[in-house]
């Protein structure tokens, strides 16, 4: 068992002092030993005794009597682990530890054995890790079958054999080329020139385009999304670490790989100022992006008052963020093909087919029906192929446009870790006022927000944390935001983006207050939970119905089916026979203000009597297509031939996202993509049923039975009507913005001594109103959970760093 350094911090410093470090047989757990004056035990510290080093502030170095060890003398520090090789006359040690061999005066160390300190200082026996299990709860609906049931995932299969066809599985077409990025690595610096080693160009590379290459007409530009337009290339000046500088093409992706290691860039800083680096520096120089003033936030109630009123206050408090990568399964990646009359055809992955047509239009300066882009699925988003593919598919598109061949990229795991600069750091400060029971009055915020080099979507996080907090009623809210510009990598979205901050914000003054008034935190939370009143007060008309207010159901209805009260009681007997290990137990609500976005989709039915469906939203291993599939199924079903609604499941198939086939798809994101899609199909299918009711009366008139869908559909065929619909679903302003809920419940384990920490258990509530497929929405809950989880737990390992 490894012991990290860093991972470690906090929990050291709770122990006088002590740090860990080291490698510690596996199965053995180490703790140190209380302080005391007493030198250890003569008859435990025996020769041969594995020993963890607790204080040591006088060390005798090695002497002239035992030469061979003198390059090895040094400090011993306490953490160090080691063993027992020999016992000198009266109080003096001999101990070899993994950095050397050490003589220490007895009177002046203390160690501890660690066959003494097995569990962790546990008074019983550890039990075996148990395997992870999970169980699950879900309530089909019957009422619109085949929506609302647990049906298998589409592609599935196909996913799970490997056949599934993601964009680097298409065969690269006849002479195609390979591409690899070169990043800058400097934060602020000239770029005077660039190119290989000892000016010798490896073989295999046929070029670096950079933004000198682009052709008359068209654009410097690698993204065009919500706000202002991004840079494909550096140009004169890099801006930050990471930023890229060039394309490099080659024959195979290997050679692209390996031929960028090989890049020389002469840099130049001579009268350039400071890099900006932290978000400090941003206030303080005015490095600001301005925040759209409809996605600033507004501010709740009068903050003086609530301060005013309030019995108890915490000023100036702060809490900080560092940031998360995606690990996507699949790296950026693109294809571009050539065709005639300077068209490109481009398969992307990407959640953003309509963004990355016209960053790829403006960059090679043709019209936008001189481009197609192609998303059939996408091997994992997390918001990180968003923006963030725009770029690839646009120096691939490049590429091919200088050199008239197909170019493809699969970017490296490193490069893309360095060049997708993932979730915004942050850091907060806080004053809150409060009451004695818990209530609290006031809270007024102010964020620092890194954005990185550019604007990205960093002026959406405001309104999405701001959201996510006002899960409680804080009284009164003040929220004021500055989005940084610094000289590092733009941030972008990542899951959640802005609610995950949020939220843990909140958390983070919910437990300060329960702190400072020694009251436990669940009751502060109670406390603080919203009546109808406060909801619509902070969250005006997204608040909905009384009766669509659920949380305080939720609350309760965890508390009973997990046994959260009971539980309670447990973790606090564990906790006072164990002096190494400690159990804690919490519960926290999660609100989420669900953005319904206009959406257009098309459904078409061929003479065969098979469906085929066109929307823009992307399959990225949430199960789109399989909730559109069941809705059509439905809407179509509706006709009430022989076959039914869930036979005709089999008879339909969604089929990629082309953006010269259906255009307007906008972005696939803000958990709520699949349910708008759906809705576009069943507009479309309505249209459908509207046209083919009349042939259904007439069949049945002329037959006196039963009519089939394949015979409905081809006497409608013989009848020329049209068997194609495109709509869009364009969401009412009164109700396509609402108020999701869910409720939490977790009982994690932490080892004191090693910050091993365990999560025993998790239950989770959701009320996700009728689910279009519970099984679907289960798996995003777990996938959810788990990259919180993850970026919570880095974060406060790490956030010393930040």
């Amino acid at each position: 068992m490894a012991l990290s350094f860093a991972s470690l911090t906090n929990f050291s410093k709770m122990q006088s002092g002590v740090w860990y470090s080291g490698s510690i047989t596996p199965r053995v757990t180490v703790r140190c030993c209380e302080t005391a004056k007493e030198p250890p035990q003569k008859s435990k510290l025996q020769v041969g005794s594995p020993i963890i080093i607790v204080e040591a502030p006088k060390v005798i170095k090695t002497a002239a009597s035992m030469p061979c060890l003198r390059a090895n003398a040094g400090l011993v520090k306490p953490g160090d682990v080691g063993r027992i090789v020999s016992r000198k006359p009266k109080d003096l040690w001999a101990v070899r530890l993994s950095i050397g061999t050490y003589l220490l005066d007895g009177k002046y160390f203390k160690a501890l054995e660690l066959e003494d300190c097995l569990n962790g200082g546990c008074k019983e026996p550890l039990k075996p890790v148990a395997m992870l299990s999970s169980a699950q709860q879900i309530v089909e609906n019957q009422e619109y079958s085949p929506v609302g049931k647990g049906i298998e995932k589409t592609g599935a299969k196909l996913q799970a054999s490997g056949e599934a066809v993601y964009v680097d599985d298409i065969p690269s077409p006849e002479n195609c080329l390979y591409g690899a990025f070169i990043y800058s690595t400097m934060p602020l610096a000239r770029i005077k020139s660039i190119g290989f080693k000892e000016n010798r160009v490896p073989e295999g590379v046929l070029g670096i385009i950079t933004y000198k290459d682009i052709p008359k007409g068209g654009q410097n530009v690698g993204t065009k999304g919500f706000f202002a337009s991004d840079l494909l290339f550096a140009e004169e000046v890099t801006h930050c670490a990471g930023q890229i500088i060039a394309f490099l093409v080659a024959e195979s992706q290997k050679i692209a790989d390996i031929a960028t290691k090989l890049v020389v860039i002469d840099y130049d800083t001579e009268g350039l100022e400071e890099p900006i680096l932290s978000v400090e520096e941003a206030v303080k120089k005015s490095s600001l992006f301005e925040i759209p003033p409809y996605l600033r936030g507004k501010p709740v109630g009068n903050i003086n008052k609530g301060m005013s009123e309030a019995e108890h206050k915490i000023l100036g408090s702060k809490i900080s963020f560092g940031s998360q990568y995606f690990f996507y399964m699949e790296t950026q990646t693109a294809l571009a093909v050539p065709d005639e009359d300077n068209c490109m055809l481009v398969y992307s992955s990407t959640q953003a087919p309509e963004y990355v047509h016209r960053t790829i239009a403006g960059c090679l300066g043709v019209p936008e029906h001189n481009v197609r882009v192609i998303t059939r699925r996408v091997g994992g988003g997390f918001g990180g192929k968003v923006m963030k593919a725009m770029p690839v598919a646009a120096a691939c598109a490049l590429a091919a446009s200088i050199m008239q061949r197909p170019v493809r990229t699969y970017v490296n795991r490193k490069t893309d870790m360095i060049t997708t600069g993932g979730r915004h750091p942050m850091k907060i400060t806080y004053s809150v006022g409060f009451k004695s029971n818990g209530k609290i009055t006031a809270l007024d915020l102010e964020l620092l927000l890194d954005a990185g080099l550019s604007e990205d979507v960093s002026p959406l996080m405001p309104s999405g944390i701001q959201g996510a907090m006002m899960k409680y009623d804080w009284g009164a809210l003040s929220y004021d935001v500055k989005v940084c510009k610094t000289n590092t990598v733009s941030r972008t979205s990542v899951r959640a983006p802005g609610d995950v901050q949020g939220s843990y914000i909140a958390e983070a003054i919910i437990e300060k207050v329960a702190s400072y008034l020694s009251i436990d935190v669940d009751e502060i939370r109670k406390v603080n939970l919203h009546t109808y009143e406060s909801l619509r007060l902070f969250h005006d008309k997204k608040a909905g119905e009384p009766t669509e207010y659920t949380l305080p159901l939720l609350w309760d209805k965890l508390a009973e089916f997990s046994g959260f009260n009971q539980r309670i009681k447990v973790v606090e007997e564990f906790n006072a026979l164990n002096k190494w290990r400690k159990r804690g137990i919490s519960r926290v609500p999660a609100v989420y203000g669900v953005p319904m976005r206009f959406t257009p989709g098309r459904v078409s039915v061929l003479s065969d009597g098979s469906i085929v469906v066109e929307v823009p939203g992307i399959e990225i291993g949430q199960g789109l297509w399989t909730k559109v599939k069941q809705m059509v199924a439905y809407s179509l079903g509706l006709i009430q031939c022989g076959t039914t609604s869930d036979e005709l499941l089999d008879k339909i198939r969604v089929i990629q996202a082309d953006t010269l086939s259906l255009v307007q798809g906008s972005v696939t994101g803000g958990s709520t993509t699949s349910e708008a899609s759906s809705e576009a199909a069943r507009i479309c299918c309505d249209g459908l049923v509207e046209r083919l009711l009349p042939v259904h009366t007439d069949l049945v008139e002329k037959t006196g039975g039963p009519v089939t869908w394949d015979s409905l559909i081809s006497q409608a065929y013989q009848q020329s009507i049209n068997m194609s619909v495109s709509n869009v679903y364009t969401p009412d302003i009164s109700t396509g913005y609402y108020l999701n809920y869910g409720v939490a419940a977790s009982e994690v384990e932490v080892n004191i001594l090693t910050g091993e920490t365990t999560i025993l258990r998790t239950d989770i509530i959701y009320d996700c109103g009728k689910s279009l497929n519970p099984a679907v929405d289960l798996g995003q809950e777990f996938c959810g959970l788990d990259v919180v989880e993850k970026y919570l737990e880095w974060n406060i390992h790490q956030k010393k760093n930040f």
